[in-house]
């Protein structure tokens, strides 16, 4: 099997394979400042299946997802609040790591290292020393600034002209800045914000030079794969290539190739529009998480081609938590039949498809249809009437069910847990009580006594289901 990506470089779906025998790849993190919104969360739930796919391809992967920690955003929350910075950073650092562990990127599908850029400002100056050495930036006015005019080839990922670039950066018009399209690599700070010694006095580093340092710091000055949302793409991923090549040259004085695939997910629309804080149609995966099963919010976020747009809403939700109800449901129908994880090549082959997570989830489907109509047809493991033969067909069904899962990181919970989501021992063995009472008030037909019950659990949001199995309960 070969992996094959969508490169925005190219612009094509090239084969896959390393530049060497470990895989690498960087992910662009949040900025801390705030709780992250559910858009936010779609590149590290989708990047870390592709990270889970490379570990299993290649053995293993070194993937980095950074947290920008000095930003004009962190330091205009600390100040309204009234606290330190650090208070700040070290807060919503932490809920985003627990937001993402949330979402279930965890294990395999979570990064190896999580570089913070304040831990490499030494790396961010001997960065920016580099450029300046080779021409590709200049000091002025205690700024330092990367020479777009310096690069020939600036551009050629986002593939904007000029004066489309312009208008896209926002930039002010500095009188400091030689040409109006420049960026900052470092700027001064004056005593009330964070800054670090530097050969150009004391500041800050600018956005886009963090996550080059941090790349080369971790994964080397030529990366494999560098992934993050669309909206990246221009500014700061355009940025990035352009003072990483600038930095990083062969012998022969060419550039060094920053990264080799360049992969970009789709932004999430709500309402109708792009899901944003300026424009304040924004869902926080924090508030979310206390709503829904979280992994519910996993399946929605992997239900569209990542390249694609997605477009959010309670009815998504709703309609990812009703798949994985059947699923968990076909996986408590057959408790009683051993299994052990297996990843079916068909689902390999849908995830070498440029990470075809809708094709996935639509063979997931398929084998937890294909392991119900196995089981219906023969009795339960240990009874008389059961055919071996036909008992491991339904194990293996089952094994590849629970495998295909485990490729995307759904159905790994006890069915039981699932269908009890938010809810105790005790409160379980209560309402598992009063579906008892209802059956013998059923079997009595005491039928009064049974709706009565029925509309009691109803009104707690406990669905009833009749199966071959006995009633089975979910929340609503």
């Amino acid at each position: 099997m070969t992996l094959r990506l969508h490169n925005n470089l190219t612009r094509r779906v090239e084969d896959f394979a390393p530049l060497g025998p470990i895989p690498t790849m960087y992910v662009c993190g949040p900025t801390v400042y705030n709780y992250v919104h559910i858009g936010n969360a779609r590149g590290p739930v989708v990047f870390g299946v592709l990270a889970a796919l490379l570990r299993r391809r290649f053995g293993q992967l070194r993937y980095a997802r950074n947290i920008t920690d000095v930003d004009d955003k962190i330091n205009a929350a600390a100040k309204d609040l009234g606290v330190a910075i650090s208070a700040i950073t070290d807060r919503y650092a932490a809920a985003y790591r627990e937001d993402m562990a949330g979402l279930g990127v965890t294990g395999e599908f979570a990064p190896d290292i999580e570089p913070a850029a304040t831990d490499h400002i030494g790396h961010i100056i001997a960065m920016i020393e580099q450029l300046i050495a080779g021409g590709h930036a200049y000091a002025a006015e205690g700024h330092v600034l990367f020479s777009v005019g310096s690069f020939a080839e600036y551009g050629k990922l986002s593939r904007r002209d000029p004066e489309e670039m312009l208008a896209g950066a926002r930039v002010e018009v500095a009188p400091y800045k030689r040409d109006p399209g420049d960026f900052v690599l470092w700027k001064p700070s004056t005593p009330d914000l964070p800054g670090w010694d530097s050969p150009w006095g004391v500041g800050r580093p600018g956005w886009h030079i963090e996550c080059s340092a941090m790349a080369a710091a971790h994964l080397g000055e030529t990366i494999d794969i560098h992934a993050g949302g669309v909206d990246l793409q221009f500014p700061h991923h355009e940025n990035e290539v352009a003072q990483s090549e600038c930095a990083h040259k062969h012998a022969d004085g060419s550039h060094k190739t920053f990264a080799r695939f360049w992969l970009h997910n789709g932004m999430l629309n709500f309402g109708g529009a792009k899901m944003s804080k300026s424009l304040g149609n924004i869902e926080n995966v924090h508030d979310l998480l206390q709503q829904h099963p979280p992994e519910a919010l996993r399946y929605a976020l992997l239900s569209a081609h990542y390249r694609q747009p997605l477009d959010w809403s309670e009815a998504l939700v709703e309609q990812s938590k009703n798949t994985l109800d059947r699923l968990y449901g076909t996986l408590r129908d057959l408790a009683d039949y051993p299994a052990t994880p297996i990843i079916p090549p068909e689902v390999e082959v849908a995830l070498d498809d440029d990470l075809n997570t809708p094709n996935a989830l639509a063979i997931i489907s398929a084998l937890a249809k294909e392991a119900r109509g196995l089981a219906s047809n023969i009795a339960p493991p240990g009874n008389s009437e059961a055919f071996e033969p036909e008992t491991d067909r339904v194990s293996e069904a089952k094994s590849k069910l629970l495998g295909a899962g485990l490729a995307l990181g759904f159905l790994q919970q006890d069915p039981a847990e699932w269908f009890g989501r938010g809810t105790t021992s005790d409160d379980d063995a209560r309402i598992q009580a009063l579906i008892d009472d209802r059956a013998a008030a059923k079997k009595a037909r005491d039928f009064a006594r049974s709706d009565a019950i029925r509309d009691q659990l109803a009104a707690e949001g406990i669905l009833l289901e009749d199966t071959p199995q006995g009633v089975r309960w979910k929340r609503a």
